[in-house]
Parts: C-alpha cells; sequence; structure tokens
C-alpha cells in the first residue's frame, strides 16, 4: 500500500514540477503533429520525419512586445528543412515578422532569412550567415515589437531593423494583434541553394531544440476590438508601457554598430539591392543605415 502510494506520489510530484518549470506550457501548445514533440526537462524537442513536421504557436495573441526564443537548430546534414520562428496576425492582410533557418549540407553555413509582411505583403528577404554554428548550442533569437520599429536579434545583437515610415507614407504593422509560432518543415523546393539540393530522409529525423520562452508584451484578449487592444496597449495615465519608452523608438549607439557590422561582414542578401527583383529601389530601403 506504502509502496503504491509512494509511486503514485512520485510520479505526481514529477508531473507538477516539469509543469512548474515548463514556461512552454504557461505560454504555448502544440498546433500540430503532437507526436513529433518530446519534452525533456526545460527543454522542448520537435522533429521533421518523412511524415511530417511539427508547430506550436502562443496561447494568447499581443500588441506590441518582445518575443525570445532559445534554439538549437537541426545538427548534421539539415539541407531541404526549414526551422521557423515568427510573430503574426491573422487574415488574408496579415503582419508577420519572420526568423527562417535554411538548413544544408553538413558543413556548409546555415542561412537565416528575415522577412516583414505589411498588410500581407512580404518579398523584404534578407539572408545572413551567423557568426556561429547555430545547431551546436542553444542561442537566444529575438523579435522586439513597438510602435517605432520592428528590432530582430540574435544573442541580443541587432540584425535587422524595420522602421516605421508612416510619414513618408508607408504602412507600418501596428494595429493588428499578433500570435507567436514556430515550426519545422521540408521546402527542400525552395530552402537549399533555391531547391536544387533535397532533403536526405537518410538523416531523419531532423530535430530542433527549444528553451527559455519569453513573452514580455500586451495580452490581447478574444473579442476584444482594434480600439479597445489599442487603447489598452498604449501607454498614458498611469500605465508606462516599455515599448513606448523613447529609448525603444531606435538602437542606441552600441546596437547601432552591431547592425553595421552584421550587414558588413554577415549579410549574404539583401532585397533592397536586389535590382533584378526591384528595379526601382524600395522605398523604405532609402532609410537603411549603409
Amino acid at each position: 500500500m506504502w509502496k503504491d502510494f509512494l509511486g503514485v506520489f512520485l510520479a505526481f510530484a514529477l508531473v507538477g514540477s516539469v509543469v512548474g518549470s515548463s514556461r512552454f506550457d504557461d505560454l504555448f501548445q502544440p498546433s500540430w503533429a503532437l507526436d513529433h514533440f518530446s519534452y525533456e526537462g526545460e527543454l522542448l524537442k520537435m522533429k521533421l520525419d518523412n511524415h511530417s513536421g511539427a508547430g506550436f504557436s502562443s496561447k494568447s495573441k499581443y500588441l506590441y512586445g518582445k518575443v525570445t526564443v532559445q534554439i538549437k537548430l537541426v545538427e548534421g546534414e539539415s539541407a531541404g528543412t526549414v526551422t521557423a520562428f515568427y510573430m503574426s496576425s491573422d487574415g488574408a492582410y496579415h503582419n508577420e515578422f519572420d526568423f527562417e533557418f535554411l538548413g544544408n549540407t553538413s558543413g556548409e553555413p546555415y542561412l537565416v532569412q528575415t522577412n516583414v509582411y505589411v498588410n500581407g505583403v512580404g518579398n523584404r528577404e534578407q539572408r545572413l550567415q551567423l557568426w556561429f554554428d547555430p545547431s551546436e548550442d542553444f542561442h537566444s533569437y529575438s523579435i522586439s515589437w513597438t510602435q517605432r520599429q520592428v528590432l530582430f536579434s540574435v544573442d541580443e545583437t541587432p540584425v535587422r531593423v524595420h522602421s516605421n515610415l508612416e510619414h513618408k507614407g508607408i504602412p507600418f504593422p501596428k494595429d493588428q494583434p499578433v500570435g507567436v509560432y514556430s515550426s519545422i518543415w521540408n521546402a527542400d523546393d525552395w530552402a537549399t541553394q533555391g531547391g536544387r539540393v533535397k532533403t536526405d530522409w537518410a538523416h531523419a529525423p531532423f530535430i530542433a531544440s527549444y528553451k527559455g520562452f519569453e513573452i514580455n508584451g500586451c495580452q490581447c484578449l478574444e473579442g476584444e476590438s482594434v480600439t479597445e487592444n489599442i487603447k489598452k496597449c498604449s501607454s498614458g495615465g498611469d500605465k508606462q508601457y516599455w515599448w513606448d519608452e523613447p529609448t525603444m523608438s531606435e538602437l542606441n549607439l552600441h546596437q547601432s554598430h552591431q547592425l553595421i557590422w552584421v550587414r558588413a561582414n554577415h549579410m549574404v542578401y539583401d532585397y533592397c539591392s536586389d535590382k533584378a527583383r526591384f528595379p526601382s529601389t524600395p522605398v523604405e530601403c532609402e532609410h537603411h543605415h549603409h
């Protein structure tokens, strides 16, 4: 009797501690292919095999904020695979801020593609090679969204800024609450060398590992109107949100220097300078720090 009781108690204690310590469960839920998830303490792993990829999503939507996750990307042969971490609103005219990690053949560097969709329109890809191998260890990837800019960071180093240029007549994402998502899938029609290198299923399953989930933003409740959300999520009166602070409206000097370094040494593609695709430079590009 005592032994049985102890067994039940221990099982309960373990479940309790995992749930208590898993920030994933507080903020996120698996959204598809639940059998492709595994939990190891603080770690979440999602796998891609020749049956399916997998994905998770935040339980809530947010208006402004910063999301961070630590990811260890697929090791070894990862060609054809894409692991994505992004914020996105719903609908045809959605806003979306993406990190997409494009796998590669062993020894070749991973490519990190970022993109920004505003009112359903993307085509703002930038690609960089990181200054480390993202499959060897966990690194932190953040997207910060304020009324002034969308900032992509890797280990708190800025790698991309999309500024609010509404004064130039360019739309900026400001009133659609976004969910936070991640997924791993097979994209060998385009991901690696433009689709020339295919996924080698002999190396499956391909596993992306996650920890350190953080969302620091304004939570929007279902059924609240756009106006209510904007009012709730904007500073005023006694509430002062960090995303409205003047320091969040642009990079400080150190961050500006970091971004210049990233662009000079690690960027391998920028839609702004792709004359074939954009014979006349997109208007928001004239603002970029060169």
